[in-house]
């Protein structure tokens, strides 16, 4: 994996983001602990985050996260996507060891559950706000093909209590964003 494969989950989650609406955000979500608010939050937050990761070697302390819907949440995800891109781009990140509270993984692990997660919450964004799912079929094709290798049943569960839900079996007609949601656990 590389910046690249970020970059694109970030151009494809952007254009989810830039099409939600102030009055969508208390709707729900295919999360069902997370509204619309929480989402938006969670995913731009999420590029921030990603950042100093890559960047310090370790998560960030927590805090109190900021509401960016209170303000240009497009804008605040696309600084943060920029930082994010760069950090991971960065001579020798991707061999360097980064700890997180979960695991301490190389920055070629660590970029592809960060590209994980941005795209599949943009898919989440885009169904919860009824917007197109088929996102970016190449980049969803191959972070499924990286899922199906790397996601233990162990990982599954009910929401709020695992990271994956249940795999959803699809149809042979499903785009391949709605194949790797339906992987994930969500409902297409």
């Amino acid at each position: 994996m590389s910046a690249e494969v970020l970059e694109q989950a970030f151009a494809s989650t952007g254009s989810v983001l830039a099409g939600v609406t102030a009055k969508q955000m208390d709707d729900s979500t295919p999360c069902a602990s997370w509204p619309v608010r929480a989402l938006v939050n969670h995913i731009v937050g999420g590029t921030h985050f990603f950042a100093a990761s890559a960047t310090q070697g370790e998560e960030p302390p927590a805090g109190d996260p900021p509401d960016f819907t209170n303000g240009d949440f497009v804008a605040a995800f696309k600084d943060g996507a920029a930082q994010a891109v760069s950090a991971f781009a960065a001579d020798g990140t991707m061999e360097k060891m980064i700890k997180l509270s979960f695991a301490e993984l190389p920055g070629s692990q660590f970029v592809f559950i960060a590209a994980l997660d941005t795209f599949t919450h943009g898919w989440d964004l885009a169904k919860a706000t009824g917007q197109s799912t088929d996102l970016n079929p190449e980049l969803a094709g191959q972070l499924l093909e990286v899922a199906r290798m790397s996601i233990p049943d162990a990982f599954r569960g009910p929401d709020g209590q695992a990271p994956f839900g249940p795999k959803v079996e699809m149809g042979a007609s499903a785009c391949p964003a709605d194949e790797l949601a339906a992987f994930l656990g969500r409902q297409p």
